[in-house]
């Protein structure tokens, strides 16, 4: 009968999936977890229950998170809702303002900044500036300086207009025009007209701003690249002090840069190396262009395959297009690519895994790394993401409500995924200045929350008096929820709210009432393997040794539920003073034998509204043949 020690100093791997369950051979098994719920791991290998979620306000429906970061202290938040746009400095809503968009539009809604000005983009919308001035902020439609031009029909397709000035009408050989024509520009032999209404799918009536040269049928003629009638950019982002702007719903594999220091301006001129640069991206697959980041490159993220836009500096003369990798981005939702120590994490098109592209100085080209490929079981089309880069934390709302958080550390070689929840689901998530911000959903009632280390429930908020008080007002967005209630630092019976208020079975000075969430930890099942042969009977936990680090709550079930080990006060699920930090091992014993070796042999789970943080953990477990 075998004795078999086994210490387990780290976390590094994560939660693996369920398919790797019989993959002992492969490192990731031993620093993995079988389970990790509402947890953070460290990047140095420990776990530590994950903070709490901050109420902010209530809001009127499905958001939009975007960061706006003007300088190291001016930071904020834009919250974008149905038809508004709400803009929040540190927790205080500072302004309102209204926009074009609804709330089906807001997945697509594409995003850049640049110093003082916000530029919101969407297919089906005119582009939006949003601007921070010393008085407030103001938005309004984009003003061209040059708009590009750009033929979206047959080469052989000709216009034939009735006069040379004034206003005309312009006949078309084929179908051409569409009701939301009107206002767009046309250019027949390099002469711009502007259309004031439109007839029919192959007339037009318009003004001619520059004089034409005939009227004679002819085919040298475009339009207006962007225009109700073609649609509107999808996507942009400034590189090399040019706004760069990424397909359009009728030009969806085209990219225009505008002329250099001149962001609105995208006449490209005689090709001189500060003029506007414009072309397609061709090739054997589709190409829609559904993100754009600036790197080291200009990279182009589509539908079907991921670019590399090269040039130093990037002129008409020096810019080369080379496709990289062919994984895809989505394509009914916006999921802006983010940086991560110098490669860009993006999502792929089919929303279950997730890719480092990263550039490789030995082959001089971009390689994307799956990130999933452990723990494809968590990654299920994540809609929103945001990195965290002072706790190296990688969020992404998935579609099913939950959050699936990497932990990321390239130089350590660290990656590791951990799934949060809450009671209802995550929808949005955003960063700004080491804030997580998240909108949450609750039943139909979304609000805007953010991680806050300190708080130990969700939905929270906390309060202080100079005097014990047993009623706590303005909890109005958990009418009618049981709420968990930490009370001076120590968890008192939950509460129910009513009337906007918790009542306390005894007064206290500080509370933090919320909702309460679970964590949990269950390890891989042991893997017992000999040079030639592998132990396949019965087996027996004999003894388990946790060390923990300022913890003040730890619940073990090793088979018979799960106990509160009592290193503090804590045989009790309710404490009449608040817990003291634990810092050092416990070591538990372990009963009966079990035959079911898929069984974990320790888990650790709990609801009480206190730290823990866990270190390793070391096993002795008894073997027979």
């Amino acid at each position: 009968m075998a004795v078999v020690k086994r210490a387990k100093t780290n976390f590094t791997a994560g939660e693996l999936a369920p398919e790797l369950l019989g993959r002992g051979d492969i490192s990731a098994f031993e620093n993995g977890a079988r389970r990790l719920r509402n947890v953070f791991i460290q990047p140095t290998g420990g776990l530590t229950r994950r903070a709490g979620l901050r109420h902010v306000t209530s809001l009127p429906g499905p958001a939009r998170l975007i960061p706006f970061e003007f300088n190291t202290e001016q930071t904020y938040l834009v919250v974008l809702t149905d038809g508004e746009l709400r803009v929040f400095q540190g927790d205080a809503e500072i302004a309102v303002l209204a926009g074009p968009w609804n709330t089906a539009m807001l997945p697509q809604i594409g995003f850049t900044q640049n110093a003082d000005t916000l530029l919101l983009v969407h297919s089906e919308m005119v582009p939006q500036r949003v601007t921070r001035t010393a008085s407030g902020w103001t938005i309004a439609g984009w003003s061209f300086a040059v708009t590009p031009f750009l033929r979206f029909v047959a080469g052989d397709v000709t216009l034939t207009p009735s006069a040379t000035m004034g206003s005309i009408v312009v006949d078309a050989s084929a179908a051409v025009f569409n009701g939301n024509h009107g206002g767009a520009f046309l250019r027949i032999g390099g002469k711009r007209l502007m259309i004031t209404s439109v007839n029919s799918s192959t007339r037009v009536i318009a003004d001619v701003l520059d004089t034409l040269s005939s009227t004679d049928a002819t085919v040298d003629w475009d339009e207006h690249a962007f225009s109700g009638g073609r649609g509107w950019p999808v996507t942009c982002c400034f590189h090399q002090d040019r706004l760069v702007i990424g397909g359009s719903r009728d030009a969806p594999n085209r990219l225009w840069l505008s002329r250099t220091g001149d962001l609105f301006n995208f006449d490209m001129g005689t090709g001189l190396d500060d003029e506007a640069i414009e072309f397609g991206l061709v090739s054997d697959q589709v190409n829609a262009i559904r993100g754009l980041f600036s790197g080291r490159h200009l990279q182009v993220f589509t539908s079907g395959a991921e670019w590399m836009v090269s040039g130093d500096p990037l002129t008409p003369g020096s810019i080369q297009l080379n496709r990289q990798t062919r994984v895809g981005s989505p394509v009914d939702r916006l999921v802006p690519p983010v940086d991560v120590d110098g490669s860009t994490i993006f999502v792929a098109r089919s929303g279950r895994s997730v890719h480092e592209f990263a550039y490789t100085d030995v082959s001089q080209a971009y390689q994307a790394n799956d990130l999933a490929i452990l723990a494809r079981h968590l990654v299920e089309t994540p809609v929103s993401m945001a990195y965290d880069q002072g706790s190296r934390l990688l969020h992404m709302v998935m579609a099913d409500g939950s959050l699936g958080t990497l932990t990321i550390y390239r130089a350590e070689q660290v990656t590791a995924w951990t799934r949060q929840e809450t009671q209802g689901a995550f929808r949005a998530v955003a960063e700004s200045e080491g804030t997580v911000w998240l909108v949450t959903d609750r039943a139909g009632a979304f609000a805007l929350e953010r991680f806050e280390d300190g708080l130990a429930l969700d939905a929270a908020l906390t309060g202080a008096a100079s005097s014990p008080q047993d009623e706590w007002l303005g909890l109005g967005h958990l009418e009618g929820r049981a709420v968990g209630v930490l009370a001076d630092g120590a968890p008192r019976a939950p509460g129910l709210v009513s009337g906007g208020k918790v009542t306390l079975d005894e007064p206290a000075y500080a509370v933090q009432i919320g909702l309460a969430f679970s964590h949990e930890i269950e390890p891989l099942p042991p893997d017992i393997i000999a040079a030639t042969s592998a132990a396949t009977g019965p087996l027996r936990l004999v003894a388990a040794t946790f060390r923990l680090l300022e913890t003040k709550a730890l619940a073990v079930d090793l088979g018979r539920g799960a106990e509160p080990v009592p290193f503090r006060r804590l045989d009790a699920a309710l404490l009449d003073a608040a817990p003291a930090f634990f810092t050092g091992d416990v070591t538990l014993r372990g009963l009966g034998w079990r035959r079911d070796r898929l069984k974990p042999l320790w888990r650790i789970t709990g609801d009480a509204p206190l730290p823990m943080t866990l270190l390793s953990v070391t096993t002795e477990i008894r073997i027979t043949d």
